[in-house]
C-alpha cells in the first residue's frame, strides 16, 4: 500500500525543477507510505513517477518502486495488493524473479498479455500508472469497485498531473485549486465529491474500473471500462444460478472463504476491525479458520448507548477467539479529530461515520499494519433498509399524487425527529421499539417527495433540498439499463456511486492517514459477479436482507449475537453540534464567510437556529455545510503556507 504521484510535462522544461516539483508531489503523500520513498525521470519524454510505500509484501529493497520491467519498456508506480499474483507468476514461466512483490509481478504481465489483457486477470485493489516508453504513452489504471483512488490534472503550463489524492496535485507549484461549483454543488447533493469530479476544476478522478491512455500530456485520455457492475448485473440476469438453499449458500461460502483467504497475504501484522454487525464478524469468523494464528480485532464504540455495538463485538471476539482491543468514542475524542478532518480526506467530505472509521484505524495501526474490513457487505448482499421498502416508496409516488405526497411528507417533518424518537420511546411497550424512528420517518418524508426509484434514491442521499449554495445544479447520475427492476437498479447505483465516492473513499482516507493497509474481501470481484447471479431470495427474506450473510454466520456465531435492529457506524453528530462543538461551528457560520463561500447565509443560519432550538434534527445537513468550510479556511491556510515557502527543494 503507497501514494504515487507524478507528471508528464512535454517540451523544454528544466530537469532539476521537474524532478524538485516531482519531489514535492510525492511527499505530499508521505502518510501514506512512510517507510520509503523513490522517484525515476524520463529525461526525454519529461515523465516524473513518484513513489511513497507502505512496505507489506517483499520488505527488501527488491520491491521498491518506482520499478522498470527486465525489457526496460515499461516503468509503474502502484498503490494497492494484487492478490492473486502468486497464481499469475505460475502462468508467466520463463521470468527470472528478482523478488516477491506482486508489483514485479504485474510488470510481467504487462510485458506478457499488455495493459488490457493483463488487467483482467488482477484479483485486488489498485491505482497504478504505467508508464510505456516504446509507445510513449501513460496508462492510469483504478479497480473495478473503486477501493483504492486515482485523480488527474493538469496544471497551468500543459502538463498532465497524477496521484493518489489531490493533495499531491496541489504540491505542483502551477496547479489551478479553484472550486468547481458543479463539483460543489454534487458535494451538497450526496455529502462527498462523486467521480469524476474533484472539488477542483482542473482535477477528475478516474471512474472504477477503468484504464485511461494518455497520448500526450495535452491530449484528451482514451478511456475504457474493463469491469462495469452494470454489464455484471445484466449478465447475472441472464445467467442466474440455480440450486437449493444449502448449496447456494456453500458456493457463497467457498467464494468468501477464498476471497479473505487471498487477503491474508501479508508480510508485515494483519488484524481485523470487529465493529458487531453482520459483516465484520462474517469476515472475522472466515479469516479465523484460515489463519494460523489467533486473529486481532478492533473496534470502537460510542459513550452514547444508542450508537455503541461494542459490547456485541467483544462477545463476538470471545466467542470468535479473536485477540479482541476496544476504545469508547466520546465527544472529546471527537473535538480531538475534527480540526484533522479536512486534511485527511483531501476535499469536502461530510459522512460523519469519518470519524469512529478514523478512529478505529488509528487504534488498529498501534497493533498492526493491515487490517481487513467488512464494507461492502451492504451493497452486495442487500443490507439496506432502503432495498427492502424503497420499490414500494417508488410503486406509491407512480399511484399517489404529487400534491398528496407532498402533504403527509410535510406533517411528518413537522415533528422534529427527537419528538418522533420520544413518542418511540414513551409508548414501547405495547408498541415495538423502533430505534430512530424520527430519522426514519424524515427519510420517508423525503422519498415521498421523489419521483421514481432514481429520484428516491438521490433524495435518501440529499441532506438539503434546496441546496444550501446560491446557485446550485443537480448532478446527472450514470445512466442504467432499462432491463433492471427497482431493486436492481438501487443496487448497481450504489455499487456505482455510493460504494466508491463514500463508503470506499471513507475507508482509504482513514486508514492511509495513519498508513493502515485496510482490505475489503466483501467486495472481491468474485463475489459481486456471484452476488449478481444469486435469487433473490437469498439475499432478501423475511423483511431483511443479507439472509445468506446471515445464514453462513449463524454457523459460526449465535444468532442472539447479530439478529437485532441495525445500528450503522455514527455519531450522536447533532447531539455534539448543540454542546460541545458549538463554539467550533458558529466560528464558521459566520454570515460574511458564508457569503463569501458562495452559499445561501440565510438558508444555513435559520436551520443552525432551527437545530439548536430542536425544532429541526439538522446535524447531518450542517455537517455538509460545516465540513465543507473547515475545508475551505485549510486550504486558504495551505496555500497562504505555500506562498511563504521559498523555491527549490533537490532530486534525491
Amino acid at each position: 500500500m503507497c501514494g504515487i504521484a507524478g507528471l508528464w510535462h512535454a517540451g523544454a522544461a528544466d530537469l532539476e525543477e521537474l524532478a524538485a516539483i516531482g519531489v514535492s508531489m510525492r511527499d505530499a503523500l508521505t502518510p501514506r507510505g512512510p517507510d520509503d520513498a523513490d522517484l525515476s525521470v524520463d529525461t526525454r519524454a519529461g515523465v516524473v513517477l513518484g513513489h511513497r510505500r507502505l512496505a507489506i509484501l517483499d520488505l527488501s529493497p527488491e520491491g521498491r518502486q518506482p520499478m522498470r520491467s527486465p525489457s526496460g519498456r515499461y516503468e509503474i508506480v502502484f498503490n494497492g495488493e494484487v492478490y492473486n499474483h502468486l497464481a499469475l507468476r505460475r502462468e508467466l514461466p520463463g521470468v527470472a524473479w528478482r523478488g516477491s512483490s506482486d508489483t514485479e509481478t504485474l510488470l510481467a504481465a504487462f510485458e506478457a498479455w499488455g495493459v488490457d489483457g493483463a488487467v483482467v486477470r488482477f484479483v485486488g485493489m489498485f491505482a497504478l500508472a504505467l508508464w510505456d516508453r516504446e509507445a510513449r504513452a501513460l496508462h492510469l489504471v483504478r479497480d473495478r469497485l473503486g477501493i483504492k483512488p486515482l485523480v488527474w490534472g493538469r496544471s497551468t503550463d500543459g502538463a498532465l498531473l497524477f496521484g493518489s489524492e489531490l493533495h499531491a496535485l496541489r504540491a505542483h507549484p502551477r496547479f489551478d485549486t479553484s472550486v468547481d461549483p458543479e463539483a460543489l454543488s454534487a458535494f451538497f447533493e450526496t455529502s462527498c465529491v462523486p467521480a469524476p469530479w474533484t472539488i477542483h476544476r482542473a482535477a477528475r478522478k478516474l471512474l472504477p474500473g477503468t484504464i485511461a491512455t494518455f497520448s500526450a500530456p495535452g491530449a484528451a485520455p482514451v478511456e475504457r471500462r474493463f469491469w462495469d457492475p452494470r454489464a455484471v448485473f445484466l449478465e447475472g440476469q441472464a445467467s442466474p444460478l440455480a440450486g437449493d438453499d444449502r448449496s447456494l449458500l456453500d458456493a457463497i461460502e467457498a467464494t468468501l472463504k477464498d476471497a479473505v483467504r487471498l487477503r491474508l497475504l501479508a508480510d508485515v501484522p494483519l488484524g481485523a476491525f470487529l465493529s458487531g454487525g453482520i459483516d465484520s464478524s462474517l469476515v472475522v469468523a472466515l479469516a479465523q479458520e484460515v489463519a494460523s494464528s489467533p486473529l486481532q480485532t478492533f473496534s470502537i464504540g460510542s459513550t452514547d448507548a444508542a450508537y455503541d455495538e461494542s459490547s456485541f463485538a467483544e462477545e463476538t471476539a470471545r466467542v470468535l477467539g479473536t485477540r479482541h482491543t476496544a476504545f469508547r468514542l466520546g465527544a472529546a475524542e471527537a473535538l480531538e479529530v475534527i480540526p484533522r478532518l479536512p486534511t485527511i480526506f483531501d476535499e469536502p467530505f461530510s459522512d460523519s461515520s469519518q470519524i469512529p472509521t478514523f478512529l478505529v484505524c488509528q487504534l488498529a495501526r498501534r497493533h498492526v499494519t493491515v487490517a481487513l474490513s467488512g464494507d461492502g457487505g451492504d451493497e452486495v448482499f442487500g443490507g439496506y433498509n432502503r432495498y427492502l421498502w424503497g420499490p414500494r416508496v417508488a410503486e406509491l409516488t407512480r399511484r399517489v399524487p404529487a400534491s398528496w405526497r407532498g402533504s403527509v411528507a410535510r406533517l411528518l417533518e413537522a415533528v422534529p425527529q427527537s419528538t418522533w424518537d420520544g413518542l418511540a420511546s414513551t409508548f414501547s411497550p405495547p408498541l415495538p421499539r423502533t430505534r430512530l424512528l424520527g430519522d426514519k420517518l424524515h427519510k420517508a418524508a423525503r422519498g415521498m417527495r421523489a419521483e421514481g426509484i432514481d429520484g428516491l434514491h438521490a433524495a435518501l442521499r440529499r441532506q438539503w433540498n434546496p441546496s444550501p449554495m446560491a446557485m446550485a445544479t443537480r448532478s446527472p447520475s450514470q445512466p442504467l439499463p432499462a432491463a433492471f427492476d427497482a431493486r436492481t437498479r438501487l443496487v448497481v447505483r450504489d455499487l456505482l456511486e455510493y460504494l466508491p465516492d463514500d463508503i470506499l473513499t471513507k475507508v482509504d482516507r482513514a486508514s492511509m492517514a495513519v498508513a493502515l493497509e485496510a482490505r475489503v474481501p466483501l467486495i472481491d470481484h468474485r463475489v459481486v459477479e456471484l452476488a449478481a447471479r444469486l435469487p433473490e431470495r437469498m439475499k432478501i427474506r423475511g423483511g431483511k436482507g443479507k439472509w445468506a450473510l446471515r445464514e453462513l454466520l449463524a454457523r459460526r456465531v449465535p444468532r442472539r449475537l447479530f439478529e437485532r435492529p441495525k445500528t450503522g457506524f455514527s455519531v450522536p453528530i447533532g447531539a455534539w453540534l448543540r454542546g460541545p462543538l458549538r463554539g467550533w461551528a458558529e466560528s464558521l457560520l459566520e454570515r460574511s464567510a458564508l457569503d463569501g463561500a458562495g452559499l445561501d447565509a440565510d438558508r444555513v443560519l435559520a436551520r443552525w437556529h432551527a437545530h439548536l432550538d430542536g425544532r429541526e434534527e439538522a446535524g447531518l445537513a450542517l455537517w455538509d455545510v460545516l465540513s465543507y468550510r473547515a475545508w475551505q479556511v485549510e486550504l486558504t491556510r495551505g496555500e497562504s503556507a505555500n506562498r511563504r515557502r521559498p523555491e527549490g527543494g533537490g532530486a534525491p
